[in-house]
């Protein structure tokens, strides 16, 4: 039985991660340290140049906005395209 619920605890935690792997970064929202983790590629002085460049020049748009980030490349955008998000989230009113 012991062994049965850790079988089952063990399925629920693999199951429970996948879906926050699976989640999106709102490059406009996140801070530096959620970017550093979030994205592959992307460490801590990466992360810190793309919070420094929205917060000069705004909100990006699209993932070539992000080129415009020192350090910031095609194939670091190809490898994150399907997780990178821009759009603000509706808060509940």
């Amino acid at each position: 039985m012991l062994h049965s619920i850790r079988t089952l605890t063990l399925l629920l935690t693999l199951l429970f991660s996948g879906f926050a792997l699976a989640g999106t970064v709102n490059v406009n929202t996140a801070d530096a340290s959620v970017l550093a983790e979030s994205l592959d590629g992307i460490g801590s002085t990466k992360a810190i140049a793309i919070v420094e460049y929205r917060e000069q020049n705004g909100n990006f748009e699209s993932l070539e906005d992000l080129l415009q980030v020192k350090g910031i490349g095609e194939m670091t955008l190809e490898r994150n395209k399907d997780i990178i998000s821009f759009k603000a989230s509706s808060k509940a009113k």
